[in-house]
Parts: C-alpha cells; sequence; structure tokens
C-alpha cells in the first residue's frame, strides 16, 4: 500500500481480523497470575489449545442438531422459489390472492442463542438458495421507513441515510435512492438481467448453485418486538408487488407461533402462506453437549459437582441458553489453567507422561501438596512414603501412574454411568432423575450406593418386567462393547443373563402344559379326601410365596449392576490428583456469573479502592476521604441520614468534606467560584443517587428527599 499523498498524513492499516493473533497483553496477565510458575506460558498454550478443540466440538454439536431444521427450511425455500420460476397453477393462484411464502421459525426462549442459529441459517441459503438476504431486527425498524432503509441496505449492500427533511426519499452512499418496494424491485429486476447471462454461461460448463432470478429472503429475527404497524404496512405493501419480487418471509418466534395472529389481525395474517418450523429443545441441546463435552474421554478437563450444579442452575433458573452455559465452561477453564499450578498436566495422556518427566522441584512439591496425593501417601508403608516425600525421580514415575489411572477411571465412569442411567431413567418418578447430568451429578457428590434414592432406585428395578429386563441388558452390552477391552468379563456375564431368560422362556411354556393338566385332574372325579389334600397343598405353596425362577434371575442381574456401580462410579474427589484436571472453585465461578448488583455497587460506593486500586482512596474505618468520586461521599454521608434528608444539610456536608483540605484564607471571589462548582457537583452526585434507585424526590417537603435503601445495600 502506497502512502504517497499531497498533504502529510496519518495513515492507518487495519490488520485483517483473520489474521489476528492472541493479544500478548492477555498471556502477559495470564503468566502475572497470584500462582506464577516458570511453565505459566505452556499453561497458557494449553489452555488455548483445549477451548479451540472445544469450541470446535460445540460448532459441530450445533450444526448436526441444527440440520435437519435446516434442510426442512432449505427444502420450503426451494419450493416457493421453483414455483415461481415455474409459474405453476399453484404459484399463480397465491399471486391472485396475494400470499407470500411464509416460515414461522420458532426457536423457544433462549434469545440469546438465536443468533447462531440465525448466522448459520443465512450460510446454508446463502450457499444453496439465494444471495440476497436481509436479517431484521426490531431495534432498527420503528417505523416502515426504517425497516425499508435497513432493508434495501443489506440487499444493495451499501450504507443508507435517513434525510429528516423529506420523507420519502432516503440518502444512499453514492446515489439518491427510493426507499420503495417500487425501487426494490427494480433493483431485483436489473440485478437478475445482469446475472442471467452469467448464469446461462455458467450451466455449459457447470452447475450453478444459484438458480435463474433467485429469492429474496427477509427474516425478522425478533418478530414479538416488532410493532403491530410496521409488520402490517409491510406485509400488505409486499403484497400487492408479490408477482414481481419473489419475497419469502421468515419469522423468528421465541414464545407461540400464536404471537402471528396476535400481531396481525385476520386481513393481514390471510396475506401469509405460513409453515411453520420447530427448532430443537434446548434441553435436549443441553443434554448433547454435556454428553459430548463433559461424559467423554477426549477432554481432559472435568467440572466438579457444585461447578456444573452452578452452570445447570443458571441454565433452568436464568435464560435456558446454551450458549451461556459454553461460556460459563470456557470461564471454568481460564480459571483452572489460571489458579492451578500443575494444571499444566491437564492434556492428553501421552503429552501428561512427557511433561511429568520435565516437572523442577518445585512442581513437585506442589504435587506433594495436594489434599489427595496426601492422602495417598498416608496409605502407603513407610518406606515408600519416605521416597514419595523426598525423591522426586520416584514421584515423578508414581505421577505418571496415579495419572495413567485417573484416565483409565473416566473410561470406565463414563461406561457404568451409561449402563446405570439405561436402568434408572425409565423408573417411575425418577428416583436418580431422568437426564444422564443428575445421576452424573449425584455421582460425583458422593457414593451414590449410599443415599436413599439408589436404594430406591434398586427396589423399583426389582420389579421390571422380563422385556425391559431384556431391552435394558441389550442397551448395556452395547454400551461396553465399544468401550474396550476392560469389560470384556461384563459383557460374557450380562450375555449369559440374556441367554439365561430365553431359556426361562422355553420353561415357561412347559409349566403352563403342566398346570392345565394339573388342573384338569383336579377337575376329575375324585373322593373328599384326596380332594382336600390337594387343596391344602396348593394353599400352603400359595403361603411360602417360594421367588420363581424370573425373580431370582431379576435379582441377580440387579446385584451384578449394583456391583458395577460399586466398583467404578467412586466419586472423583476420592480418586488421587483429581485436582489436576477437576475444577472445583464454585464460589469463584458463582462470583463471575451470579450478580448481585446490590452488593456491587454498595461495595463500589462505600469503598472504592476496592475497584480503582488508588492509594489515595483508601480510608479508615468510616472517615470520608475528599478525593473519594463524589458520588461516593454523597452516597456515604446519606448512610448517616434518616428517612427524609434535608438537600441544604446534606449540601453543606458535602461541601465540608470536599474543602476540608483547602486554604483557609482564600478570597472572596475565588470562594463564591467554588460553592458554585461544588453545588453543581453535589446536584450532579445527587441525580446519579436518584438514578440508581436510592433516594427519591419527597411529596412532604419540597426540599428533601426519600431514603429508598437500608441496611448498608
Amino acid at each position: 500500500m502506497s502512502t504517497c499523498s499531497v498533504s502529510k498524513g496519518c495513515f492507518v492499516f487495519k490488520p485483517s481480523p483473520k489474521k489476528r493473533r492472541v493479544s500478548q497483553k492477555t498471556a502477559i496477565h495470564f503468566r502475572e497470575g497470584k500462582n506464577d510458575s516458570e511453565d505459566s506460558e505452556l499453561r497458557f498454550d494449553t489452555c488455548q489449545s483445549l477451548w479451540n478443540q472445544i469450541k470446535l466440538e460445540t460448532e459441530q454439536i450445533q450444526e448436526d442438531l441444527n440440520k435437519q431444521l435446516l434442510d426442512n427450511l432449505v427444502s420450503f425455500l426451494r419450493r416457493s422459489h421453483s414455483e415461481f420460476q415455474g409459474k405453476t397453477t399453484e404459484w399463480t393462484f397465491r399471486m391472485k390472492s396475494r400470499e407470500i411464502p411464509t416460515a414461522a421459525l420458532v426457536l423457544g426462549v433462549n434469545v440469546t442463542d438465536h443468533d447462531l442459529t440465525f448466522r448459520n441459517l443465512s450460510e446454508a441459503l446463502q450457499s444453496n438458495i439465494t444471495p440476497y438476504i436481509a436479517l431484521l431486527e426490531a431495534k432498527d425498524c420503528s417505523g416502515i421507513k426504517n425497516l425499508m432503509q435497513k432493508l434495501m441496505g443489506q440487499l444493495m449492500n451499501c450504507s443508507t441515510d435517513v434525510s429528516l427533511e423529506d420523507e420519502d426519499y432516503v440518502q444512499v452512499s453514492q446515489n439518491r435512492v427510493r426507499c420503495s418496494m417500487k425501487s426494490l424491485v427494480d433493483w431485483y429486476d436489473s440485478v437478475t438481467k445482469k446475472t442471467d447471462s452469467e448464469i446461462l454461461s455458467k450451466r455449459r460448463t457447470s452447475s450453478s448453485k444459484h438458480q435463474q432470478s433467485p429469492p429474496v429472503v427477509i427474516i425478522f429475527k425478533d418478530m414479538e418486538s416488532f410493532t403491530t404497524k410496521v409488520l402490517q404496512d409491510f406485509i400488505v405493501i409486499s403484497s400487492q408487488h408479490i408477482c414481481e419480487l419473489p419475497l419469502v418471509l421468515i419469522f423468528g418466534i421465541a414464545t407461540s407461533p400464536m404471537i402471528i395472529h396476535s400481531l396481525l389481525p385476520h386481513s393481514v395474517s390471510s396475506l401469509l402462506c405460513i409453515e411453520l418450523f420447530q427448532s430443537l429443545s434446548c434441553k435436549e441441546h443441553l443434554s448433547t453437549v454435556i454428553d459430548k463435552l463433559l461424559l467423554t474421554s477426549q477432554f481432559p478437563f472435568k467440572l466438579g459437582e457444585k461447578v456444573l450444579q452452578v452452570l445447570i442452575n443458571i441454565f433452568l433458573y436464568h435464560d435456558f441458553s446454551v450458549w451461556n452455559f459454553i461460556r460459563g465452561f470456557q470461564l471454568c477453564i481460564v480459571e483452572h489453567f489460571y489458579s492451578q499450578p500443575l494444571s499444566v498436566l491437564c492434556c492428553q495422556l501421552a503429552d501428561a507422561k512427557k511433561r511429568v518427566n520435565s516437572l523442577s522441584h518445585d512442581q513437585c512439591e506442589n504435587i506433594r501438596r495436594l489434599p489427595s496425593f496426601r492422602r495417598y501417601v498416608e496409605r502407603q508403608e513407610a518406606e515408600k512414603q519416605i521416597a514419595l516425600l523426598t525423591a522426586d525421580s520416584f514421584l515423578k514415575e508414581t505421577t505418571q501412574k496415579l495419572l495413567e489411572d485417573l484416565h483409565v477411571y473416566h473410561e470406565n465412569y463414563v461406561s457404568v454411568l451409561r449402563c446405570l442411567h439405561v436402568f434408572t431413567c425409565s423408573l417411575p418418578k425418577y428416583p436418580l432423575g431422568k437426564q444422564i447430568r443428575e445421576l452424573h451429578c449425584a455421582c460425583l457428590e458422593n457414593r451414590v450406593w449410599e443415599t436413599e434414592d439408589y436404594e430406591s432406585s434398586l427396589q423399583l428395578a426389582r420389579m421390571l418386567n422380563k422385556s425391559d429386563l431384556e431391552t435394558m441388558l441389550q442397551q448395556c452390552v452395547e454400551i461396553l462393547v465399544s468401550s474396550g477391552n476392560e469389560f470384556d468379563k461384563a459383557v460374557e456375564k450380562l450375555k449369559e443373563f440374556l441367554t439365561r431368560f430365553q431359556k426361562l422362556e422355553a420353561e415357561a411354556f412347559q409349566e403352563q402344559d403342566v398346570s392345565v393338566s394339573s388342573q384338569k385332574e383336579l377337575q376329575k372325579k375324585t373322593d373328599l379326601y384326596h380332594l382336600q389334600k390337594t387343596l391344602l397343598e396348593l394353599k400352603d405353596s400359595r403361603r411360602s410365596k417360594k421367588l420363581t425362577k424370573f425373580e431370582m434371575l431379576r435379582f441377580e442381574v440387579v446385584d451384578y449392576i449394583d456391583s458395577l456401580v460399586r466398583n467404578y462410579l467412586v466419586p472423583a474427589d476420592h480418586k488421587t490428583l483429581h485436582e489436576v484436571v477437576y475444577f472445583n472453585t464454585a464460589s469463584v465461578l458463582r462470583g463471575h456469573l451470579n450478580a448481585a448488583p446490590r452488593i456491587a455497587l454498595h461495595t463500589a460506593l462505600n469503598n472504592p479502592y476496592n475497584y480503582l486500586k488508588n492509594q489515595a482512596l483508601k480510608s479508615d474505618g468510616g472517615s470520608i476521604s475528599n478525593k473519594a468520586p463524589d458520588i461516593c461521599i454523597v452516597y456515604k454521608l446519606h448512610l448517616e441520614c434518616g428517612r427524609l434528608i434535608n438537600l441544604v444539610d446534606w449540601l453543606e456536608a458535602f461541601s465540608t468534606v470536599v474543602t476540608a483540605v483547602e486554604e483557609p484564607n482564600a478570597d472572596a471571589a475565588s470562594s463564591d467560584q467554588v460553592d458554585d462548582i461544588i453545588h453543581a457537583r453535589f446536584i450532579r452526585a445527587v441525580s446519579e443517587l436518584e438514578l440508581l434507585g436510592f433516594i427519591k424526590p419527597s411529596k412532604q417537603k419540597t426540599d428533601h428527599v426519600a431514603r429508598l435503601t437500608w441496611g448498608g445495600c
């Protein structure tokens, strides 16, 4: 790029977004943490690499879950487009009745996830259907004129400015273009005529992804937020030009499809040919994300029970946003690698073993200080304890074995957890939860087999019928077979149970024949003595209630699953070196994600040093520093007042604090000027407090304000 110019100037060359690298300040800040160590840069790189892998996985999950929805929408647009191209009878009927093809896309209340869905939808439509796509938001379309301006600006790929003096015209970057449907039709005709010859030439050589005269797709991202008048006017105007412009509307709906009929009267909604599309439930989306990110050995990083419960509670009770859940998961990763020096070993097993060999003496001491490693040392013999606490080489060998055991534990844990979920997900009242995430949290919290919910689940499982048991066993066999060679004996045992169930079915038919024959013998003529003897034997057999072969086999199956649970579903905090890969600091995560604005606001106003870190703002106890911001001084003074605050007394106290260190022998002119400035500062500070909701004007006295908060926050 040349910087030659007639006049001197400053030339700015902005880097391409694709070529931007991670800011060096971020890495430096990461390395300057409270747990600084010599491998902080390696921890930072490991954290970045892990998050990039998880990000790619989440994007793939999103693409897979929305694939069917996007395919249905693309098919809908293709049908509308082909009917317009072929001038079929149905499309002709639509043109006569002025109906606009409309897709009602119900996405759910998780509004923060909609942007990603619409972005994927736009990419899918641009690559398969049409390049002419406009995404409209209610905040940019307060009137029909603003809507047309935004629409034409996006379709023509140019910036427009509304002319305030002329209501019928809009200024475009180069040419003066009238923002109306007629000008949009003219633009579409000119664009399609230019591309007709290009498409014909391309068809001779290769197939084009965009057909001739592609439709114009207009997406209303948040339909509920649009005003009724804007939607009505736009739909009525568009229906008058549907024969000239192949418009297709997509309504993004967060609540219910009935909102269309609530916003639009029948005379307007009858102009739309609506087809309903439903996205996947956000709860199912979350279950898939947890299954792919947490219940897998692909990623070494894990969440503790309390941390996972915080993220799930925020999802269920705040926003239903999967994207916010993933952002919280990212925060856990960053916080773990930032605060835990041994997180350098939170990587794939092969890399972790190599890194163990290069650990320094200080990092070996960090391992020895881990609570789980201390418990491990206490269980060893005296000689081995001395070696673990003094010899770094022996410690490294032991650490490699422990990391390998932890990796095997995770693989086995996930497999047995899925098997247990197969047995418990269909039980009445779901004692251990309906979703696998609930069972996972229960197993992480404590020994699940010691809980009452687990005991009730076993009792219910001992009453399952034969067909359900066979289905569950077959699912468990498939899970364990895909897990590897660790569960070969378990697979053989489960297959043996299936074989025994099949044999029981054959024996049941034989017993049924025997019972029928015995009943026939009772029906035969006999004397009173033998008949009474036979009836007493039947009565005694019913009283004894001996277990049948099926019931005994069912007990064996449940007991065997119970033995697998006790062997493999040990809580993670009972495993040695779990601190390396598990993030358990729920208080830190709760402080970042669970906002407490009143407490934070009180802390900022009462002690500004807590946030500004300015030494001049430090104050002793309840003293008020004149170096503090004006709103902090006014806030501290208002805490000393009662229900009603006299503004004159408040101003005098504020002036006293502010002028505490000024020279007493100032001239009268300068003091008057200072008083005016102080008065203005006081008015602004009081207005800010009123805006924040701490005070309000009082109707009892004109020169007083009423205090609204008590208790210091």
